[in-house]
């Protein structure tokens, strides 16, 4: 039984945060609105999510983490979602988020972008390496696989996938140096200082380009043991619009050797996996839909730690 512990996040009120991320995201990009709106039906395009909403004891889980991939994996980090929720305290939630596939299921190593209300559905995503050509295969988990693993590592926003307030983002023509979900971490943390803060939810690149990697099929033979290391066993790609992403992400960490932010996208043409930020500045249009969370859960966090490939 993995140990799982438990944090209480500040949670600011949507107004609140509304002007946050407005003043903030402001700094970073040419045109932005910022608004309380009712979540829209999530089960339409683009997004066609199990659930109609990201609304209902909305919480945070962090898995595992990037110490048991590198610098060598340790393969028998496997967890079940099912399993997970119901460590979170929400049995039959609606999980959002970013993580790595089970090795043991898949047989090779692969990036994952978790939409999943089991036992009904599970609308997970999975990227990888295509043999025939070395590009991008994006196939729908539940065509091949009917469990409902990951493995190593992920990070997980979880709620009971229902209508409500939530906070939508709307941000074209990135003047700033960071990503889309960096400069809105970084806008909570400005004005929040050192009180922790979570949020999930989705967002789209509507139109431009972003960097995206796949990690290899295969994991690596000699130790990743920096930064460079990561990068360079690491496949990385241009992916085109729309891309329908997932991101968690944490502003402080309190103590838990938290990964405090982590996105995966995936698209109706083909493309997806780990989001690093749009290649397209002068043209790319951001639209997001955001819920602070309530709480923190940590689950089998590992016993030795480091700070690499945490990107």
């Amino acid at each position: 039984m993995a140990r799982v512990e438990k944090f209480a996040f500040h949670v600011p009120s949507l107004e609140e945060l509304t002007g946050v991320l407005l003043n903030g995201l402001k700094e970073n990009f040419a045109d932005v609105q910022v608004s309380i709106v009712d979540c829209p039906d999530l089960t339409q395009e683009p997004f066609m999510f199990p659930v109609k909403g990201i609304c209902g004891k909305p919480r945070i889980a962090d898995v595992g983490g990037v110490p048991y991939l590198v610098p060598l994996p340790q393969k028998d980090k496997v967890y079940d979602l099912n399993t997970m929720a119901k460590e979170m305290e929400l049995p039959g939630a609606f999980i959002l988020g970013a993580g790595a596939v089970s090795s043991r299921i898949v047989g090779v190593n692969a990036e994952v972008a978790q939409s999943e209300n089991k036992p009904a559905v599970n609308g997970s995503y999975i990227a990888q390496i295509n043999p025939e050509d070395g590009g991008c295969l994006l196939e729908k988990y539940r065509n091949k696989h009917t469990d409902c693993e990951c493995g190593l590592l992920a990070n997980l926003y979880a709620s009971k996938g229902l209508p409500g307030k939530v906070i939508e983002v709307k941000a074209n023509r990135r003047t700033g140096e960071h990503n889309f979900v960096t400069c809105i971490k970084k806008s909570i943390e400005k004005h929040y200082g050192d009180k922790p803060v979570g949020m999930g939810g989705t967002f789209v690149i509507q139109k431009g380009k972003a960097k995206i990697h796949i990690m290899p099929p295969e994991f690596s033979m000699c130790p990743l043991n920096t930064d460079e290391d990561v990068n360079n066993w690491l496949k990385y790609f241009e992916m085109k619009a729309p891309l329908i992403c997932q991101p968690v992400l944490v502003y402080r960490d309190p103590g838990f050797d938290l990964r405090l932010e982590h996105t995966h996208c995936f698209s109706h043409h083909g493309e997806g996996g780990h989001y690093h930020t749009d290649t397209t500045p002068d043209s790319v249009q951001y639209l997001g839909y955001f819920v602070p969370a309530e709480f923190l859960f940590r689950i089998d966090r590992p016993k030795e730690t480091h700070l690499v490939g945490r990107d």
